[in-house]
């Protein structure tokens, strides 16, 4: 449960701002002077401040310095029933979140308040995300994954969209992270957003946020992705799986930079830099009709395709290192280290799962290993068994292979010429040629 403490010499503000949270499952303490709160600073892990500018025994403005002087990092909103401009101006420069004027109004509270917690969440998750780039960039050293990096990098300087490709586990999401990093966005939030894991139904709201009524359950005004990433980058993951009402709102947003949220009237204009991943073939998905082909070449402007771990098997080392290193220090147990038979295995597997198999692998094989050094026989049974590295990796790829050999024998016995092919396997031309790109065929 997320604790807000409130400073009022008013007992009945306290009471009713009380009220107000703990209707919304907040626990909320009070403290009518500045000396009771120093009483009990420090004694509770506190999600949120509400304080009163004018204390009878003190300033609301000195215990917010004195929050910040102990590195609190909770978010702090200042109330006051006679502020001014100057007052507002002071509590901003001290490092407060928000300031509000009596007589509070419930909406306005909670407004503020949830802003508030979602800015510290959203602080909290950049922070992650940077120490997690910091990581990437030792991570990989092979000319492919090298050569990816820098093509990502060098699309970072401008606010060009990226749609990045590639497997399951493949990295994705740190390299978005790092163009972020590297961007001129890079001082504002970074918002990712799993198209997968979100319904149909919920998808708009998600994204552009709603207004109070705007469907059945919206009690408040509430704002989307787009909105949270505003200044900074939002990443699309798993674009691929966005239905085709979001597909054609998102379409809107990045041709005009505004957007309404659900119910809403006035237009919200936005600056981001959006950026998108998918483990789908988008071009035969939108071959298929299942993706809008204007938004794909919206979003697709640098296309990069991060390479799966067994394109680069001098980097299974280094990285199978690292993850250890990060695993015994997160679990804080002495550090174990594998012999070298082990990355024979790792260097042979296939890893259809690519580097987040391997970090899996990594974990499982320290915590089953009750010595320091992690040998062979602590391997899955898998890798123990060996994998042909030719076989496909999935029905997908499969598929994907079988498709490649068919058009690819067509073209050859056409000679190449794209309109008898397709006529051949009973296909559009236009279809025909969105294929052969999608699959990288080339005449040999």
């Amino acid at each position: 449960m997320r604790k807000i403490w409130i400073v009022d010499d008013e007992a009945n503000i306290g009471l009713s701002l009380r009220l107000i949270l703990e209707r919304e499952g907040f626990v909320v303490t009070t403290f009518t002077s500045a000396s009771d709160y120093r009483r009990a600073a420090g004694r509770e892990s506190v999600a949120l401040f509400l304080l009163d500018v004018r204390l009878p025994d003190a300033s609301g403005l000195d215990l917010l310095r004195e929050l910040r002087a102990a590195n609190v990092a909770a978010p702090v909103v200042m109330i006051s029933g006679h502020g001014t401009i100057a007052d507002a101006v002071e509590a901003v420069h001290a490092g407060a979140f928000d300031f509000l004027e009596k007589p509070l109004h419930r909406e306005r509270v909670l407004l503020a308040v949830r802003n508030a917690l979602d800015q510290m969440v959203l602080r909290e998750e950049n922070k992650r995300l940077k120490e997690q780039m910091g990581t990437a960039r030792m991570m990989g050293a092979s000319p492919v994954f090298q050569r990816t990096v820098e093509q990502a990098t060098l699309a970072a300087n401008s606010d060009v969209r990226v749609l990045l490709m590639g497997e399951s586990g493949t990295g994705k999401e740190l390299l978005a992270a790092h163009i972020h990093g590297a961007s001129p966005f890079a001082a504002g939030p970074f918002i990712k957003v799993n198209c997968a894991a979100i319904p149909n139904e919920l998808m708009e709201s998600e994204l552009f946020g709603h207004e109070k009524g705007a469907f059945t359950g919206a009690a408040g005004l509430r704002r989307g992705k787009f909105e949270l990433a505003d200044g900074g980058t939002l990443f699309l993951d798993e674009v691929g799986d966005l239905p085709q009402a979001a597909q054609a709102k998102l379409l809107r947003v990045l041709q005009e930079g505004e957007f309404h949220r659900l119910g809403g009237e006035q237009p919200v204009r936005i600056s981001v830099r959006v950026l998108s991943a998918t483990n789908k073939d988008l071009a035969g998905e939108v071959a298929a009709g299942r993706f809008r082909e204007d938004l794909y070449y919206r979003l697709a402007v640098v296309p990069l395709r991060v390479p799966a771990l067994r394109e680069r098997p001098q980097d299974v080392r280094v990285l199978a290192a690292h993850f250890l290193e990060e695993f015994c220090a997160r679990n804080n147990v002495r550090m174990k280290q594998f012999d070298d038979a082990v990355f024979d295995l790792f260097e042979k597997y296939t890893w259809p799962g690519n580097a987040r198999e391997l970090r899996n692998v990594v974990e499982r094989m320290a915590i089953l290993s009750p010595g320091d050094t992690l040998d062979k026989e602590s391997a899955p049974i898998e890798l123990r068994l060996g994998r042909d590295p030719d076989a496909p990796n999935s029905v997908e790829e499969a598929r994907r292979s079988a498709e490649r050999d068919h058009i690819t024998r067509a073209l050859d016995e056409a000679s190449w010429n794209v309109s008898a092919a397709a006529r051949a396997l009973g296909m559009e031309r236009t279809s025909l040629h969105k294929r052969i790109r999608a699959l990288g065929l080339a005449r040999g």
